[in-house]
């Protein structure tokens, strides 16, 4: 264990220090310089960001958001309204559909309030795992949690820290050997990773920072 949390200091820093200078995703950064950073807004954000590149997900958030981020401000839009606004995130008429629902959900059972609860957050149609972590940490600045995409699955398995089969089973894993305090970083980092260098096909392994430390689990071909 204690030569696998050694290995797992090297590679945080590696990638810190290759992605010092890239722009985190809106939903990860400290600051919102535009809208409100709320544990809303930070959820629907992150509804927008689903099967979506990270530069339209922060047009849509801001476009959306910088004068309607409360529940009580969505209802008062109508679903052509909301989509007009999202669009062209990834099943615009999809999300802006559930945005709605949410919204009046927290409104009615939950004061307007996102709840701190994980438990409670799952309750809600439309919230994932994914999604309820992602409110915890960066919503209500809960550094007890873990967001787990489908990168942060794939590529601790890659590496060789983990083998594991679903990203529920991963968080559980490493949250064994991953020290916390790196729980908060984690997810933008490998996501980012994950799309330049450690991609799901041909990764590219040449320019790689922490190539040295990755045992290139199930990699048949690369770059």
């Amino acid at each position: 264990m204690a030569s696998k949390t050694k290995n797992i200091d090297i590679i945080i820093e590696l990638l810190r220090i290759h992605y010092k200078n890239h722009q985190q995703p809106l939903i990860s950064r400290n600051t919102w310089t535009v809208i409100p950073k709320t544990p809303f807004t930070v959820l629907i954000s992150c509804l927008l960001s689903l099967r979506t590149k990270d530069e339209i997900t922060e047009k849509t958030s801001i476009k959306l958001l910088k004068t309607y981020h409360t529940p009580k401000d969505i209802l008062s839009l109508t679903e052509t309204e909301i989509e007009s606004h999202i669009y062209p995130v990834g099943f615009y008429k999809v999300k802006a559909k559930r945005i709605k629902e949410i919204s009046k959900i927290l409104l009615e059972k939950h004061h307007g309030k996102v709840p701190s609860n994980v438990s409670e957050l799952l309750k809600i149609k439309g919230i994932g795992r994914k999604t309820a972590n992602i409110v915890m940490v960066y919503g209500h600045n809960n550094e007890n949690y873990l967001p787990i995409d489908t990168h942060c699955h794939r590529i601790p398995n890659r590496i060789g820290w983990i083998s594991t089969k679903t990203p529920e089973e991963t968080e559980n894993e490493l949250k064994q050997i991953i020290p916390k305090k790196y729980w908060s970083e984690f997810n933008h980092l490998f996501v980012t990773f994950g799309q330049t260098i450690c991609k799901p096909i041909s990764p590219h392994c040449s320019i790689c920072p922490i190539n040295q430390y990755c045992k290139q689990k199930n990699v048949k071909k690369h770059r």
